[in-house]
């Protein structure tokens, strides 16, 4: 629902500037013209307060509903404006209290703002549980009946029909009673894997080729792994997997009670299969995720190739999994935020006048927090929740590319929530998150095409290439071999089959060094990093990260349709983000020309890699023929 603020966050975080840093690219000295503008919202925290007990007052008028939904087609238009009128309002009430809190995350008064409002919305749902089972009751001949006979309840076709699609999976009154009691433990798993990874498992401490002592938990070997020295990479591979490998044994405990927890939901509400229960909450078909992982292997030649050349622009004799992170090429670029906002300006020009002068309004009216502070919460993302204003967005922008990727990224968020809640009414116009990516990764691509364009030479194209082939071969090569690990754990215990960690790294061992090309001789995987599955928290989500692969394929047919000028393109392409969640996203892709459930927009994805490999091979074959 709307009313739970939904944030895309980067898979990397970028960091938080010192105390009294200056912050890059700011005009006249005046930090508060980088910051974003909650006044808008409330005009002060007094105003917020007043509106929360205002919404708080307005629960009572839905729960008078209950019972009363099948009294007639009006009564339920009846309760559903309000049903919908006090879940908007909600939301506002929700994302003004979490912005404030992201803005200073050490400020008592705001985590108490955030504590209430999410009371607030727990006691919201609460209040409201009997809405979909009462609605289930009425049945399909009723419910069509009723729209049949009440115009106003147009807007909540979708809604309505939704519901009573998922009837068959459904349970009665007592049957969800036991389903809702079990989720007091469903999350034992995931909290035991957060635990262990951020809290208790003691990480060692290493000292670097330089002298640097560097400590490798998760952040020091995100930090660490792409050292520009070989063997400090090794070190840094050899030290962190040696730890994971010592939890082996508990994580693979914790990974098998996610599987046997993820069975008996799938179970208990009749689904074949644990991974057509997880896709059915979006109505997207088993193919979707099964053509990705058979059409990714398939082009397995692609990401070898891909290898082949990180070895060569390496310099080094064999490739190893250690050898994956450093960048391809190092260049001293950067990116003052007028500069940034300048360059994304002119890389969206393709989508039309309309869209970028409303990209460029929101640079200009403070809808955006661009600079790190003290406190700030780290990382990015887009709050397009509240219908009724505009989207805010959270940057941490420290002036490099990637800063200006991230910048490009979540405004696509951000216009694909002011296009829909522009286009369509408040029921439905959120979006889930397998359209979501397609819109900010969309962006990134007319970035790299803009980038390409003013490159004034050589080794700043290959820099560009670069990051963009890195971008490609962890947004999609990688989450697909994720997902195809996931699907195979899930299957073995629906066979009735045991996991232990050294079962789990055995199977994931396999496919990292098939996707990686063990057997071809392109990389060599060493045994002590086939415990990476333990260190990953998506695997506790619930067939979740596909989504980023497939998002990222359609988005590339996309862009290459846009750019190459394809008529209707554009158009086919600003319709998906108008429309919201209006339809289910497969089928809204579909429509629009994309349908993941075939081969064609994976393969879209795989020539743009193709393309980029060969651009660099050219420029990498001029300089040799020169040297």
């Amino acid at each position: 629902m709307r009313w739970i603020v939904v944030t895309v966050l980067l898979a990397t975080l970028v960091g938080v500037a010192a105390a009294g840093e200056k912050p890059m690219g700011d005009k006249q000295g005046s930090v508060e013209s980088y910051r974003w503008d909650l006044s808008q919202i409330y005009p002060d925290d007094g105003a917020w307060r007043a509106d929360l007990e205002r919404v708080a007052a307005r629960f009572d008028a839905v729960a008078s509903c209950e019972g009363h939904l099948g009294e007639s087609a009006g009564r339920l238009a009846d309760c559903l404006d309000t049903y919908f009128g006090v879940a908007r309002s909600l939301t506002r009430v929700t994302s003004y209290a979490s912005m404030r809190f992201d803005e200073d995350t050490r400020n008592g008064d705001a985590l108490a703002m955030k504590q209430q409002a999410s009371n607030l919305a727990t006691r919201f749902r609460q209040r409201t549980s009997f809405l979909e089972p009462e609605i289930l009751a009425l049945g399909k001949e009723t419910v069509d009946r009723f729209l049949a006979a009440e115009l106003r309840l147009a807007v909540y076709r979708h809604f309505l029909e939704d519901i009573l699609r998922r009837a068959p999976h459904t349970l009665g009154a007592e049957g969800e009673a036991v389903i809702a009691t079990a989720s007091l433990m469903s999350d034992a798993p995931s909290s035991l894997y957060s635990i262990l990874a951020n809290a208790d498992i003691p990480w060692p401490t290493v000292t670097l080729s330089g002298g640097e002592k560097v400590r490798l938990d998760q952040a020091g070997y995100t930090k660490y792994r792409g050292a520009a020295d070989r063997a400090d990479r090794k070190l840094v591979f050899d030290t962190f997997w040696a730890t994971w490998k010592k939890y082996e044994r508990t994580m693979g405990v914790a990974l098998h009670a996610q599987m046997k927890r993820d069975l008996f939901y799938a179970q208990a509400r009749r689904y074949p299969n644990c991974l057509a229960a997880a896709l059915d909450a979006n109505a997207v078909p088993e193919a979707v995720y099964r053509t990705l992982i058979t059409t990714t292997e398939k082009n397995l030649p692609t990401l070898h190739r891909y290898l082949r050349l990180r070895r060569r622009m390496l310099g080094v004799p064999d490739l190893h999994y250690s050898d994956i992170y450093p960048p391809l090429v190092r260049a001293d670029l950067e990116f003052p935020i007028e500069k940034a906002e300048r360059l994304v300006l002119e890389a969206l020009a393709p989508l039309g006048q309309a869209y970028v002068g409303e990209v460029r309004h929101g640079f200009q009216s403070r809808w955006m927090d661009v600079f790190p502070r003290p406190g700030k919460r780290s990382g990015a993302y887009s709050s397009g929740s509240i219908y009724d204003l505009h989207p805010f967005v959270l940057l941490n922008y420290t002036g490099d590319y990637e800063s200006v990727s991230t910048l490009a990224h979540e405004w696509g968020h951000a216009m694909h929530s002011r296009l829909a809640n522009a286009a369509q009414p408040y029921p439905t116009a959120d979006y889930p998150i397998f359209v979501a990516e397609v819109a900010s990764t969309f962006n990134e691509a007319l970035l790299l095409e803009k980038m390409l364009a003013d490159a004034r030479d050589d080794t700043e194209r290959l820099f560009y290439l670069g990051s963009a082939l890195e971008g490609l071969r962890g947004t999609f090569f990688r989450q697909a071999m994720f997902a195809a690990f996931e699907l195979k754990i899930h299957e073995a215990v629906e066979h009735g089959e045991a996991l232990t960690g050294e079962r789990l790294s055995s199977m994931y061992g396999e496919l990292l060094r098939s996707y990686h090309g063990q057997a071809e001789g392109v990389m060599t995987i060493d045994d002590l990093y086939t415990v990476e599955w333990a260190y990953i928290p998506h695997f506790y989500y619930d067939f979740y990260v596909y989504q980023y692969a497939t998002s990222i394929a359609a988005s590339s047919l996309f862009a290459e349709e846009v750019l190459a000028r394809k008529p209707g393109a554009r158009d086919r392409y600003l319709g998906v983000l108008r429309a919201g969640g209006s339809r289910y996203p497969y089928e809204l892709l579909k429509e629009a020309g994309v349908d993941l459930a075939t081969p064609a927009p994976y393969e879209a994805l795989i020539r743009r890699m193709n393309r980029i490999m060969d651009e660099i091979e050219a420029i990498l074959d001029r300089r040799a023929d020169r040297s």
